[in-house]
């Protein structure tokens, strides 16, 4: 029962690769990943109550973990409903598609577990690579082969920060003898020498990259342009998800009274709110606007970090799911609106609220969301981090990130004019007809960023209740069998042979 949810999702993505074996089954493969989806969550909800220790120690199933899954599982299915037929992906690569997407999931859904830097790399290399195809599947257009441009830069990109972050994990277990986190972070405490270091900063690099936070952000807008647009729509939430809860893991083990995390954290939060809300005013292409606005809302999560205390995370890990929603549904928005898979500009929002009114009040409240007005996700969720920030003493950095939210607000404003005041060019434009995939996918959509946002104590009392599961060292699984540790109680750390 803890290793459910993998379970199912790895035995799925083998189902999809038997089925990409053949030739004309999108269709099936369609069917299928719907079917995978719902299974994972079923299963990640089976499995919200157990605990345990698997591989040696290397992989902890805590409370931590289990609702985290259920959030990815959620999101998944989502996205699937999201994807429609594909229409701007190739027939022929399909099926590969849900099976790329379906191995992404899987490494994100382990990545949430790992506390050892060996199946940390497994889970973030399983995660990660499947992205690169994915970006690189979309239909070519006549002289237009903007998707393989994309899809180089993201590999590249994305190669060198994950040999960055590798390397500096080398630098870690080189100074503490131990692939396990919790006891390498320990034994790190106090180590003011350079190596130790160069090490934390070049970890952080992957993590940074990741989230998409300045200076590590240049790969967003680009592949966010290149790629379809169901593929944008997945990469722009669940791995931020995923990144968000490794870097818990991290910050988490660290000294409450540090002084240099704080301040590297604000420089990187600031500077990624300043540089995405900025250049996202110039912008007219709708996905690049929205991943100029990621680089922002990264910086709003990294907020939440520079308290380095239980409500600090709670805030991020709270925001971070709220901006999942809301990212999915303006790019769900998106998808069913361009028909065809076309890149859409502002212009093309024009007489959505008389083409289909569904549509436009799914992108009303998700652009409400992310401008972090009430009584959507998006401002309790700004409204945590700031009051974390607020009580650790950094007031500067409060008044800045609410300088940028009200910069933020004129460019989400811009899109809700588009949809809800201005008529479409052509008036004898034909209605938008939504199969009941979509609606549900729109319903969804709408009750999540809603219930996150009006009642949203529930989800912040179970978040910060399974932190107290973070900076505990799994059980020694010494002469077990590969899984130890059951029960209701956080795992009590032990000490490990290096």
């Amino acid at each position: 029962m803890a290793f459910l949810p993998e379970l199912v999702l790895l035995l799925g993505a083998l189902a999809l690769f038997v089925v990409s074996l053949g030739e004309g089954r999108a269709h099936t493969a369609r069917h299928l990943a719907l079917g995978l989806g719902v299974a994972a969550l079923l299963a990640a909800a089976a499995a919200l109550p157990s605990r345990g220790v698997l591989f040696d120690g290397a992989y902890q199933v805590d409370g931590f973990s289990q609702w985290l899954k259920l959030v990815l599982t959620l999101g998944y299915l989502l996205v699937v409903l999201q994807s429609g037929e594909l229409p701007d992906i190739p027939v022929e690569v399909r099926p590969e598609y849900h099976l790329f997407l379906a191995l992404s999931v899987s490494g994100l859904v382990m990545l949430v577990s790992c506390v050892d830097v060996l199946t940390l790399v497994v889970a973030l290399e399983l995660a990660s690579l499947p992205l690169y195809f994915l970006v690189a599947m979309r239909r070519e257009r006549a002289g237009q082969r903007i998707q393989m441009e994309s899809a180089i830069k993201y590999l590249l990109f994305g190669v060198t920060a994950n040999g960055l972050m590798f390397f500096g994990l080398s630098y870690l277990f080189g100074l503490t003898g131990t692939t396990a986190l919790p006891e390498m972070i320990a034994r790190l405490r106090g180590d003011v020498s350079a190596a130790a270091g160069v090490g934390l900063v070049l970890t952080f690099c992957g993590l940074f990259y990741k989230l998409a936070i300045f200076p590590f952000h240049f790969w967003t807008p680009d592949v966010y342009q290149g790629a379809s647009n169901e593929t944008t729509g997945f990469v722009a939430s669940l791995p931020k998800l995923g990144a968000v809860a490794v870097f818990v893991r991290f910050a988490a083990l660290a000294a409450p009274e540090q002084r240099l995390l704080p301040g590297l954290f604000t420089a990187l939060a600031l500077g990624s709110m300043f540089y995405g809300n900025l250049i996202a005013l110039a912008q007219t292409d709708l996905k690049r606007l929205l991943g100029f606005s990621g680089i922002a809302h990264a910086g709003y999560a990294l907020v939440g970090f520079v308290a380095l205390n239980q409500a600090g995370y709670t805030a991020a890990l709270y925001y971070m799911v709220a901006y999942l929603f809301m990212a999915l549904a303006c790019f769900a928005v998106f998808s069913l609106l361009a028909p065809h898979g076309a890149n859409l500009t502002l212009g093309d929002l024009a007489g959505l609220h008389r083409r289909s009114p569904l549509l436009a009040v799914t992108l009303g409240v998700g652009v409400f969301g992310l401008a972090g007005l009430p009584p959507f996700a998006g401002f309790m969720g700004k409204l945590a981090l700031l009051t974390a920030a607020w009580q650790r003493g950094h007031h500067a950095l409060v008044i800045l990130t609410l300088i940028n939210a009200a910069i933020a607000i004129y460019y989400y404003l811009a899109l809700f004019r588009e949809a809800f005041f201005r008529d479409a060019p052509d008036p004898a434009a034909p209605p938008l007809r939504l199969s009941g995939s979509a609606r549900l996918l729109c319903l969804t959509l709408l009750t999540a960023i809603l219930a996150l946002g009006v009642v949203p104590g529930r989800f912040i009392q179970t978040v910060s209740g399974s932190l107290a599961w973070v900076g505990t060292a799994p059980i020694s699984a010494a002469g077990s069998p590969g899984f130890v540790g059951t029960g209701s109680q956080p795992l009590a750390p032990a000490a490990r042979a290096p």
